[in-house]
């Protein structure tokens, strides 16, 4: 197992540095480091524009991997993540509405987003309550598809009272998700809740399993469920509501990549989580550099973790690899 971790771990570093000097300056598609020695300013597009976006794509990809695979676990429901369950949307209401109602702060779009984040997993609770079916994993979903449309209607009336010309190109660009207009100031202010949150899931590793098991059981193996329920779960939201207020909402991590490790190292969570963390983190990478790279423009990252989660998504429905039991 160690050494599986090592092969990604030593893969991640290889491929973020192979995206760092993947760009369009100053040669097409791949720079060597002895001309961006020579350039200063490949060194500076380097340094200060392809870096930070690099680390904030990692992070981006580790953290709706690793909430994901928390949502997955704690619910006991194989397609649970942020976008399903309405974390996605609700924290993507919250960044539009502090955009029309403060402006831009960074710290007002940030706050909004995670209270909204959290607002919604209160709500997916509460409703799934007074979903009277036999399955409780379809309650969830039916719950977290209402509060989805809620927020996703939040959504549409906050673009319709924005301001066509400042604040409604802000807005769309958390719906389609975009990692262009990142820099080192933006970026640093947020990385320490997202490394905290990490290291705390990841510290967590060895009770979250026990958290999907029946209160009494949990209990008898020393995991205090409901607290340490909710606990996990408000560190999952702070996870996809940080990285949500600087990329926008970017789909399909938090569903895909949990499942495929699951399938590769098994559900044991001192397995998995290390490995959702790394494969979640090379996918978004991966993605992004795609993004950039592939027409003179750029595509919006959520588009390609949309586009190839889906296929993935159908591969391994097809190979019985996400099954949702009654």
């Amino acid at each position: 197992m160690k050494r599986k971790v090592f092969i990604l771990f030593i893969g991640l570093i290889l491929v973020m540095g192979i995206s760092l000097f993947v760009g369009r300056y100053p040669r097409p598609f791949f720079t060597p480091l002895r001309l961006v020695m020579q350039d200063e300013l490949a060194r500076t597009l380097i340094l200060q524009i392809r870096l930070p976006r690099l680390v904030a794509a990692a992070l981006l990809g580790a953290s709706l991997a690793l909430s994901g695979y928390i949502f997955q676990t704690v619910f006991s429901n194989p397609i649970a993540d942020g976008g399903v369950l309405g974390v996605n949307q609700a924290a993507g209401f919250g960044a539009a509405l502090a955009i029309i109602t403060g402006g831009y702060s960074f710290a007002q779009v940030q706050g909004s987003a995670l209270f909204f984040g959290i607002l919604s997993i209160v709500m997916v609770f509460f409703l799934s309550k007074f979903i009277k079916t036999e399955n409780a994993i379809i309650n969830q979903i039916f719950a977290g598809i209402a509060i989805s449309a809620i927020f996703s209607s939040g959504i549409g009336i906050v673009k319709y009272m924005a301001d066509p010309l400042q604040e409604l190109p802000n807005i769309v660009f958390w719906l389609l998700g975009d990692l262009s207009s990142i820099t080192w100031g933006r970026l640093l202010p947020v990385i320490p809740q997202i490394v905290i949150g990490i290291i705390v899931l990841y510290a967590m590793r060895w009770r979250v399993n026990a958290l999907a098991l029946d209160e009494n059981v949990a209990f008898s193996l020393g995991a205090g469920k409901k607290r340490e329920t909710y606990f996990v779960l408000v560190m999952a939201v702070l996870l996809t509501a940080s990285v949500i207020s600087y990329a926008g909402l970017v789909g399909w991590i938090g569903l895909i990549i949990p499942n495929i490790t699951r399938t590769i190292f098994g559900t044991t969570g001192q397995k998995a989580i290390p490995a959702t963390l790394m494969i979640g983190a090379m996918y978004a990478v991966i993605c992004d550099t795609l993004a950039r790279t592939l027409i003179p423009g750029e595509i919006p990252l959520g588009i390609f973790t949309a586009l190839i989660g889906a296929v993935l998504m159908v591969i391994l429905v097809g190979f019985g690899k996400i099954r949702i039991k009654d």
